[in-house]
């Protein structure tokens, strides 16, 4: 008698994710999944019982696989921003349907963002303070810089990823600075 061969969670979302990377969200459903993998969907329902568990533990899953690219060891100053930024936008460049997925809505987590909500958590507050620090802001200064950094970051990333913009990634984070500078010294005269 031939082994059975267990379909493991892992094994159908790493299929999934890779799917989702080369031809976006819309390519994955269970059967196409299935065939991808060599199994049936009998698998794919058991661990996720249905289209959105799926969509849904997939979503997890990308933004762990994100998130290992925008770690830094040290998220407390104004480089580790840099860095998170740069892998942001690198990610809207390499892998568009991922950014799509993950930041433009196409993914099931509906999070209307509000201004008190970004930046947020500790790491994120220890980091602002730090690049009050660094630039002489006041700790809502440096926050408001922050913000509004984010925000031109996700406009160029979004038009990256949705091929309105053909730039690099030198040319993105050049136009990221920039703007950086410009939010430093719009908070530095309101002072």
């Amino acid at each position: 008698m031939a082994r059975k061969v267990t379909i493991t969670k892992e094994i159908i979302l790493k299929n999934a994710l890779e799917m989702l990377i080369e031809d976006g969200y819309s390519s994955i459903s269970i059967h196409t999944l299935a065939k991808r993998i060599g199994c049936s969907t009998q698998p794919i329902a058991w661990h996720f019982e249905n289209m959105e568990g799926l969509r849904k533990a997939l979503y997890e899953y990308a933004l762990e696989y994100d998130g290992k690219k925008t770690d830094s060891a040290d998220k407390k100053n104004g480089l580790a921003f840099r860095k998170m930024g740069e892998a942001y936008i690198n990610t809207a460049i390499r892998e568009p349907n991922l950014f799509k997925f993950l930041y433009l809505g196409e993914g099931p987590i509906s999070k209307p963002y509000s201004l008190m909500t970004l930046p947020k958590g500790k790491a994120d507050a220890d980091m602002i303070k730090n690049i009050a620090e660094e630039t002489g802001l006041t700790t809502q200064a440096a926050a408001t810089v922050v913000q509004d950094t984010v925000f031109y970051t996700h406009g160029i990333a979004s038009m990256i990823a949705t091929g309105v913009l053909k730039i690099t990634l030198k040319q993105a984070i050049s136009m990221v600075i920039s703007a950086s500078v410009g939010f430093i010294n719009k908070e530095r005269t309101v002072l």
